[in-house]
């Protein structure tokens, strides 16, 4: 069996390390004031048929894609 070089070793090593460290960094939830103080704008979109569900998203600015409580 081949070896594989110390290069590709510590690369592959990285790489699964790394998978937590984007986990941790995913976004939280905002405020609508915060939202808007970031420079983003708070988005409502109706899931589904529209009957009485509701997604708040921010939309550019510092918490782009984050909800919006």
């Amino acid at each position: 069996m081949r070896k594989l070089p110390y290069a590709l070793l510590t690369a592959l090593a990285v790489s699964v390390l790394a998978v937590p460290c984007r986990a941790t960094a995913l976004p939280a939830d905002v405020t609508a004031s915060q939202c808007i103080a970031g420079g983003g704008s708070v988005v409502i979109s109706a899931v589904g048929d529209g009957s009485q569900a509701y997604t708040k998203r921010c939309m550019g600015g510092v918490h782009d894609g984050e909800t919006v409580l």
